[in-house]
């Protein structure tokens, strides 16, 4: 079978995949995307298929080394070819950055930081994670791993899902409608929620106006979630205690964005969950299993749903 890497890493993923499925016919780096119409299974990142998309090229099979597939479902793109995103590969990276940073805040450890460098003793006594309340906003694969890791800790969990239901170690999971109401609760917010229309534009001055003055937030998820200004504001006039910010609507963010000299805002440059190529490659070969056998595929994506 022929398939089509466009990867930046695609060195690496070629040496994975050849060594784990012989049989393939790899044709990989930008050179190769002029033979991706003989090509029936693509495999790659969204923004170097994207423009494949675009001339009305499409495979039979396209799986993405992203999580987030939002630049594949652009007004226009064609949608009749099976699309998976990345899945199960990233959720125990994901859960680490949430606790290196929940963690951070709660020992204060920028704040001892900042103290250290002009020389003044800090023994503010901080709290323990035990009894920290934590709203994960997306309680998904990725919310769930965090969830997971979080609960040994004897952290309090509430989740947001879109729809109400038990999942394991949440106390409680409600809808998205009720958020408002469950922002006010929590010590911390995480947000882990993907790229969907119900998604966009969430956290705006209303919802951080919810929000207790000592609360952390942490955005893991999807830039466009966040009204920017909306945010910076509010930390301006002491409406939350700090944010954790991974990812932004424009990437890299550009000078002069707001973001960068934000009072207690820590700009992570979306690093919470890197792919990681070994992983990748063992996920592309389990799906192309089901792919051959037209089972379901990990991560497909239901074009209308967007995720």
């Amino acid at each position: 079978m022929r398939v089509l890497l466009l990867e930046r890493d695609h060195v690496d993923y070629t040496q994975l995949l050849r060594a784990a499925a012989p049989d393939l016919e790899l044709l990989a780096g930008e050179t190769a995307s002029g033979d991706a119409q003989t090509c029936p299974v693509w495999l790659g990142e969204p923004d170097l298929l994207l423009p494949l998309l675009r001339k009305g090229l499409r495979p039979k099979w396209l799986q993405s080394t992203w999580a987030g597939i939002t630049p594949l479902l652009g007004l226009g793109l064609p949608r009749d070819y099976r699309l998976s995103r990345a899945v199960g590969i990233f959720g125990q990276p994901m859960a680490e950055y949430v606790l290196t940073y929940l963690l951070a805040h709660r020992r204060r450890v920028l704040a001892r930081l900042a103290s250290q460098v002009e020389q003044r003793w800090d023994n503010q006594v901080a709290p323990s994670l035990r009894g920290c309340k934590v709203l994960i906003v997306g309680t998904g694969e990725i919310g769930s791993d965090i969830a997971r890791l979080l609960a040994p800790f004897g952290v309090e969990l509430r989740g947001i899902a879109r729809l109400p239901r038990p999942i394991a170690h949440f106390t409680e999971v409600v809808g998205l409608d009720e958020l408002a109401e469950q922002v006010a609760w929590a010590d911390c917010v995480v947000n882990v929620l993907p790229d969907t229309p119900a998604t966009r534009d969430i956290y705006d001055a209303a919802l951080f106006a919810c929000m207790r003055s000592d609360a952390l937030f942490i955005n893991a998820g999807r830039g466009v979630a966040v009204v920017e200004a909306d945010l910076v504001a509010a930390l301006c006039a002491g409406h939350l205690a700090g944010a954790v910010i991974d990812v932004c609507r424009e990437e890299p963010l550009p000078a002069g964005h707001p973001f960068w000299d934000a009072p207690r805002l820590l700009l992570t440059g979306h690093s919470s969950a890197p792919t990681e190529p070994s992983a990748m490659a063992q996920l592309f070969v389990d799906n192309l299993r089901r792919y051959r056998d037209g089972q379901a595929l990990l991560g497909e994506v239901d074009f209308e749903r967007g995720y």
